[in-house]
């Protein structure tokens, strides 16, 4: 009797190795083995096309130091990723709050509504965005315009000054009803007696927010954090290059933007792939840093 369950476990041990097998060689041919191309790569000089590849061990990482359009398109990542984040968590956790409210009426609309740009692609976003900017018939100078606002009208992917603003207005439309939905479902399940009880010990909508709701939801807050952020530095490049190319004059290129053009553009994959080695280490760096500093005890309900 103990030699057949033996052997059934076994069997079944082999029946889940050879299930995960296909999963775990797809995942070190695609991921691991690219993974570590890049870094094997950011220490050689090369094209990228052809010709003999020069191993130069880290001067591409010491000619990033002084190369200031580097530190451009980084402090570009990272505003964009501080404005959008925290604008998106927050107004979506807002905007949640108040849909779960049952006496709101046509919720389900506004769902719809919210949700719409997420399922769009990103390249259609940059398109009606880019018309929704345009100098000339773009619908905010347009609008201005039918005001009597012609003064306020910007060249909004034009104005070095407020183009990286332009962008982050675009990945927030994009990115904000998917949070929004995410959050409602959360919210959705904490049972109506636990705010029953807090408003019975006097506490107010805002009170019950936060001493109630953001904690009980605060896991799913801590998750969708961390995805955002990492998500976000590849939808940042893909709405700049669909939108401006870093232009003008560099000042809305981002991190991946800058390596793409670097690797792809300029015949310096090199220099491109440690621009890609920054950015994965600045990733990783930014997820655990995210993932310590929201650690919370679990709150049950």
């Amino acid at each position: 009797m103990a030699h057949t369950r033996s052997a059934m476990h076994r069997g079944r041990g082999r029946f889940i190795l050879f299930s995960l097998l296909p999963a775990f060689v797809l995942y070190f041919v695609f991921m691991i083995v690219p993974t570590i191309d890049v870094f094997r790569m950011s220490l050689f000089q090369w094209t990228g096309f052809g010709g003999s590849q020069t191993f130069i061990g880290f001067d591409n990482f010491t000619a990033l130091l002084g190369d200031m359009q580097f530190v451009r398109s980084f402090q570009n990542t990272i505003l964009l990723l501080v404005i959008v984040t925290i604008v998106t968590m927050a107004g979506a956790l807002g905007i949640a709050a108040i849909m779960v409210n049952p006496r709101i009426r046509a919720r389900n609309f506004y769902r719809f509504v919210l949700y719409l740009p997420s399922v769009l692609s990103i390249v259609v976003v940059a398109a009606i965005f880019s018309a929704v900017y345009d100098q000339k018939n773009g619908l905010i100078n347009g609008s201005l315009s039918t005001v009597g606002l012609e003064n306020l009208a910007q060249v909004w992917l034009g104005d070095e000054k407020i183009i990286m603003y332009s962008i982050a207005l675009a990945m927030l439309w994009q990115s904000l009803g998917y949070y929004v939905l995410l959050y409602m479902g959360g919210m959705s399940s904490i049972p109506a007696d636990v705010y029953e009880a807090a408003a019975l010990d006097g506490a107010g909508a805002f009170r019950r927010f936060f001493d109630v709701t953001l904690p009980l939801v605060w896991g799913t807050l801590r998750t969708t954090l961390t995805f955002f952020i990492i998500s976000s530095v590849n939808l940042a490049f893909v709405l700049v290059r669909a939108m401006t190319d870093g232009g003008p004059n560099g000042s809305s290129d981002v991190l991946l933007n800058y390596m793409y053009k670097q690797a792809y553009t300029n015949s310096s994959y090199g220099y491109g792939m440690a621009i890609g080695v920054v950015i994965f280490l600045f990733s990783f760096a930014l997820a655990l840093i995210i993932n310590r500093s929201t650690k919370r005890e679990v709150q049950q309900f």
